[in-house]
């Protein structure tokens, strides 16, 4: 069907498909010409309205309106073939500038490519091709939430801690949380892990059964650590049990709004979330677009920093979810959840990532 629609395109460039490590990004790089006969659009294909992309959809949109772009945002509702027809109609109507997900990367990546060639600004999150690519340093994720952790041992349990941890070690790329969560626990005399397990499925529903079948061998853990919904599920199973203690440090990853509820409350055991705040990156992507479609150099690659939500920064947090642009326009305050890398723009387009980056490679 892409041939079909494309008969006429210019086969482009491949891009960079070696792992290439990039430098710090320069914001002071000489700028270059602007995309010729592109319109002035930013638009949005979206694989389907989970949280986190609802996050980027309203950094982008702000934006877009702050940079004097045309915002267009259409919902792909996980249907790759829809979302390859949405990229090559915005090809065909010219448009400046995309940010584009999906769950199926290989078959989506020709179609980008294509957008690509045609001189547009493609941002996307994690999977190639990009003129701007962004990922989540996944050690460094694990770590934040390890280090929440071993200070809460250190400091409220007296260094000696049972630990359960609820993996994911299936999914090749989120590994390195799991292996991060190990070297920082195993470095630490006093704890133990009592049980190092993947919940199937990884849900609510699988920490709860995982969780009640630890508790048989060991009814006293002290912390729990994992992804948001199996730490729910777990912390569900320790209720039941009766197990649960104010003192106990239960912390995920994802920033889901029921881990934020029980953070909130104070007396919970759950005591950090990591969050990966997509509006500020989503409005990020928004201003480099509006910079690329004006011939400025903006950056290859970008790292979304891992934050640990706890009830002293939570408010904090969540002023910058909802006013993006202000995070943007404070050097100090942006550093904090984003570190870019490397430089492009229109004449260096040739150049676009076209491999799995990751800083941490």
């Amino acid at each position: 069907m892409g041939g079909m629609t494309f008969a006429g395109a210019q086969e482009g460039a491949p891009g960079i498909k070696q792992r290439t490590v990039f430098p710090a990004f320069d914001p002071n790089a000489s700028s270059c010409n602007a995309p010729a006969g592109l319109t002035k659009v930013l638009a949005y294909v979206q694989e389907n309205d989970r949280d986190f992309l609802q996050g980027v959809d309203h950094g982008l949109s702000l934006a877009a309106k702050n940079r004097g772009l045309e915002y267009r945002r259409v919902l792909a509702e996980n249907d790759v073939g829809k979302a390859i027809a949405l990229v090559h109609s915005f090809v065909a109507a010219k448009v400046g500038a995309m940010v584009a997900t999906s769950s199926d990367p290989a078959a989506f990546g020709p179609s980008l490519q294509q957008a690509i060639w045609s001189g547009a600004f493609v941002g996307t999150i994690v999977p190639p091709p990009a003129t701007l690519l962004l990922n989540a340093p996944q050690y460094q994720t694990g770590k934040v939430l390890t280090n929440a952790a071993i200070e809460h041992i250190n400091t409220k349990l007296g260094g000696k801690a049972r630990v359960v941890l609820l993996t994911q070690d299936t999914m090749e790329f989120l590994a390195p949380r799991f292996a991060a969560m190990r070297d920082g626990l195993n470095a630490m005399p006093g704890v133990t892990i009592v049980a190092d397990i993947a919940p199937k499925p990884v849900n609510k529903e699988g920490g709860f059964a995982t969780m009640q079948t630890i508790l048989i061998a060991n009814p006293d853990v002290d912390v729990v650590l994992g992804g948001d919904a199996v730490v729910l599920g777990a912390l569900q199973a320790l209720r039941a049990a009766g197990k649960d203690r104010p003192d106990q440090f239960l912390g995920g990853i994802d920033g889901e709004a029921e881990a934020v509820a029980e953070i909130r409350k104070g007396n919970s055991p759950y005591k950090a979330s990591i969050s990966l705040s997509s509006p500020v990156f989503g409005y990020a992507m928004g201003e480099f677009a509006a910079d690329w479609l004006e011939g400025k150099s903006i950056p290859q690659a970008m790292d979304i920093l891992p934050i640990a939500l706890t009830r002293s920064n939570l408010s904090q947090y969540e002023a910058d979810l909802m006013d993006p642009a202000s995070v943007y326009a404070d050097p100090a305050r942006r550093d904090a959840y984003l570190t870019m890398y490397g430089n492009t723009c229109y004449d260096s387009r040739d150049r676009y990532v076209n491999f799995p980056w990751s800083s941490e490679q």
